[in-house]
């Protein structure tokens, strides 16, 4: 994977985040806008914030937008966007994106009200992603350093649906963005 910078980054959420997220009537840039917003306000911290605006960034480095979930593909985003964003930010912004996949499973399995909130496209992927976890896979998962901040990040991810909802700019975050990347 080539060295990305925060210029890349957010070109890559600029231009390529005007596609529909799932069936929740926003698109990539509008939800990666809203996660960070809902972050910000909640005030998990300047790490957390980016994590929420580049959680999803996986799923814009396919080179069509389609509707992978719905053809029972599994895209691994968060993977991916974990890998593209590792050279250019530390593990407390690269860790709970990738882990926010494994963590709406983790949720499942502990929570039993979790499933019930999930949108219809999240329910889906739920099922290509492996389904709620095993009681030792929950007890795996919550062994790892960022998997709480995960867990947060997911129940940002399942609020950041909402049409219409008046956020800042992506240009908002790039100082924030350029801060955590310099460290």
């Amino acid at each position: 994977m080539q060295l990305m910078s925060v210029s890349n980054a957010f070109h890559i959420l600029a231009t390529r985040g005007d596609g529909a997220y799932g069936l929740a009537g926003v698109t990539q840039l509008e939800h990666a806008l809203q996660s960070a917003a809902l972050a910000d306000a909640r005030k998990l911290g300047p790490a957390f914030t980016i994590a929420a605006l580049f959680h999803d960034v996986g799923h814009l480095l396919t080179e069509d937008d389609v509707a992978l979930a719905e053809a029972g593909i599994d895209d691994r985003h968060e993977a991916a966007g974990a890998a593209m964003l590792a050279s250019l930010f530390g593990p407390e912004v690269v860790e709970p994106i990738r882990l926010h996949v494994p963590a709406k499973r983790w949720l499942c399995s502990v929570e039993p009200d979790y499933f019930d909130l999930l949108a219809p496209d999240s329910v889906r992927s739920l099922r290509l992603q492996g389904g709620a976890m095993t009681l030792a896979e929950a007890a795996d998962f919550a062994k790892q350093p960022y998997a709480m901040a995960a867990a947060d990040l997911r129940r940002v991810d399942d609020e950041a649906k909402m049409p219409g909802l008046a956020v800042p700019p992506l240009e908002a975050y790039r100082a924030l963005a350029d801060e955590l990347a310099r460290r």
